[in-house]
């Protein structure tokens, strides 16, 4: 709990009063590799922190050819967002890509602390404007960046998630093939 009460303070300060609340809410829970923390269809009603672990979110098309959209490693939240604020069916597949920690709550009971304790809906606020400046960043990167330029960020963006996670994994994201993937890092293994 002492990661997942730092990683709320980052973002913004909640008093101790509103953290012995906000802990209440949280239990422990864990996901084998390959378990779903959602899948496509269902209504969200869940989110978690996760403590250790790495979950990948990703639709698929009617294809089924799978498109990772992002990966959840500590500290992160994770969720179905969209169908948790529409109450809409979930579209973005959440799996376990290894054993993961969660701390997971009802996301409804949360956000009903709002009113009561603002320094919580802050909290929210500001999650929720780092989650859309993300967003725009990756969808400009995918537009705007070259193959290796976008597996660079990744690199940063995640360091260390290249040796815990298959190439596939990593080549979905950037929107590229596997053989693309391996091409770069054969070119720069040369360099």
């Amino acid at each position: 709990m002492v990661t997942f009460r730092q990683f709320l303070h980052n973002l913004s300060p909640i008093s101790d009063v509103t953290w012995q609340q906000v802990e209440t809410l949280f239990t422990e829970t864990r996901l084998k590799k390959g378990d779903y923390f959602i899948k496509e269809g269902q209504l969200a009603t869940q989110f978690a922190f996760v403590q250790s672990g790495v979950i990948r979110g990703f639709y698929r098309d009617q294809q089924g050819t799978e498109y990772n959209k992002h990966f959840f490693v500590s500290p992160s939240i994770a969720g179905g967002y969209t169908s948790l604020i529409t109450g809409k069916p979930n579209q973005i597949i959440q799996q376990a890509l290894t054993d993961c920690e969660l701390l997971q709550a009802n996301y409804q009971s949360f956000t009903a602390m709002y009113d009561t304790y603002p320094d919580l809906e802050r909290v929210g606020r500001r999650f929720a404007e780092r989650y859309f400046v993300e967003k725009e960043r990756k969808e400009i990167e995918i537009v705007l960046l070259d193959a290796e330029n976008r597996y660079r960020l990744f690199q940063e963006q995640y360091p260390g998630l290249e040796q815990q996670i298959s190439q596939y994994h990593i080549a979905s994201y950037l929107g590229i093939t596997p053989t693309q993937l391996s091409r770069i890092r054969k070119k720069w293994a040369q360099s």
